[in-house]
């Protein structure tokens, strides 16, 4: 791990964490980039592994304004996704119809998952059913306004969401 370095330790509220250190880089580059920019760079050392995410991805995002002009491209490793309903539901329907692709095929369903931790943020589009759990939402069918319980989904049954 090239950056093991930059691993540093926290405590906080009792609990030890740990932490990328990013201006332990010593490197006058940081200090120029925009805040955004600072977050994709913690995510590529965090990730940086050799061969998802290499030393170079690492050294394009430090020399961000000059691989903004040559239109480099850069890994996306977010630690975490929001999605508001609008683009979420159909994201959790696009990953049941993989589910139901998947299980046809002989496979197992239950492999299919975001890759990070997902946070679905309701608020008009579906009827929520159930309050103060991490996701249970029931969708509301078009035609009669009545809760369709044939397509429900909970966090019992995606990881990550």
């Amino acid at each position: 791990m090239a950056y093991k370095h930059l691993l540093k330790d926290i405590v906080v509220s009792g609990a030890n964490l740990k932490y990328y250190d990013l201006t332990a880089l010593n490197d006058p580059r940081y200090d120029e980039l925009p805040i955004s920019i600072r977050y994709l760079l913690e995510a590529a050392v965090r990730h940086c592994d050799g061969f998802h995410v290499s030393e170079s991805d690492v050294e394009t995002i430090l020399n961000w304004r000059q691989s903004q002009e040559a239109h480099s491209e850069i890994p996306f490793k977010p630690a975490r996704v929001i999605l508001q309903d609008f683009t979420g539901v159909p994201a959790i329907v696009d990953l049941a119809a993989m589910r139901d692709a998947v299980q046809s095929l002989g496979a197992d369903p239950s492999r299919i998952n975001p890759v990070c931790p997902v946070d679905l943020v309701i608020d008009h589009s579906v009827q929520v059913d159930h309050y103060g759990e991490y996701v249970h939402i029931a969708f509301v069918s078009c035609e009669s306004g009545k809760p369709r319980p044939d397509r429900a989904q909970n966090s019992k049954t995606l990881k990550n969401v």
